[in-house]
C-alpha cells in the first residue's frame, strides 16, 4: 500500500488532531453515511469542484473520517521537485501521452488491491463545463464497486461522505440520482459548477 498522508505511522495521528482543530477554526463539519466508512473499496466522487479550497477542505475530511483516498494526475505533476510530495498527498501518475486506457488500468487496480478508493472529480475542471465525465461510472461498473457521493458544500460549511450508491445498467439514470443528491451542494463558485446531466 502506498504511504500517504492518510496513513503515515506517527505523522497522520498528529494530521488528524490539526485537521480537527483546523475545521472547528474554519467553522466547518464533517459528516459521514455510516456504510460509506465501513467500505474498504469504492469510487469517491469529488464535489462540487470550483475552487482550489475544495482539496484543503476534502483533505482535512478525509483525515478527521479516517479515510484513505488516492488521485490520478498528470504525470507531469510527478516530476522533481514535487514529485514525492504528491505522492504523499495519495497521487498516482498516470501518462496521458500513451494510448493507455485509463478506465480499463484504474479497473485492474481495484481488482489487485484488497482496499482501494480513488477520488475523481467528475465536472474535470474548476470551471464550468458541458457535462460530467463518466469514466467514474464504468470504473465502478468494471470493477464491482460502489459510488461515494464526497461532497463540499460552503453554504452549510460542510465536507464528508454522502450516500453509497451501487451502480446499474442505465447511465443516465444514475446521473440524474447524482443530479438530485448534488442539487443540494453548494460550490465556493456556484456559477462553476457542472451539474452531471
Amino acid at each position: 500500500m502506498q504511504t500517504t498522508i492518510f496513513n503515515t505511522p506517527i505523522v497522520t495521528p498528529v494530521l488528524r488532531l490539526v485537521a480537527r482543530l483546523l475545521l472547528k477554526l474554519h467553522g466547518w463539519k464533517v459528516v459521514a453515511d455510516e456504510r460509506a466508512l465501513k467500505l474498504k473499496k469504492y469510487v469517491l466522487l469529488a464535489a462540487p469542484h470550483t475552487s482550489n479550497w475544495d482539496g484543503y477542505f476534502f483533505i482535512l475530511a478525509a483525515l478527521k473520517l479516517k479515510v484513505n483516498p488516492q488521485w490520478m494526475g498528470k504525470d507531469k505533476l510527478f516530476q522533481f521537485p514535487l514529485g514525492g510530495a504528491m505522492r504523499w498527498f495519495g497521487g498516482i501518475a498516470v501518462d496521458r501521452s500513451k494510448a493507455n486506457n485509463l478506465v480499463e488500468a484504474t479497473i485492474n487496480q481495484y481488482k489487485s488491491r484488497e482496499e482501494l478508493v480513488i477520488a475523481v472529480p467528475p465536472e474535470g475542471t474548476r470551471g464550468k463545463s458541458e457535462r460530467w465525465k463518466t469514466g467514474f461510472y464504468h470504473i465502478a461498473r468494471g470493477a464491482a464497486v460502489p459510488v461515494v457521493c464526497g461532497f463540499i458544500d460552503f453554504a452549510r460549511k460542510e465536507a464528508g461522505l454522502g450516500p453509497v450508491m451501487e451502480m446499474g445498467e442505465n447511465l443516465a439514470r444514475e446521473l440524474a440520482r447524482f443530479g438530485e443528491y448534488y442539487a443540494t451542494k453548494v460550490g465556493k463558485y456556484p456559477g462553476d459548477y457542472t451539474p452531471p446531466v
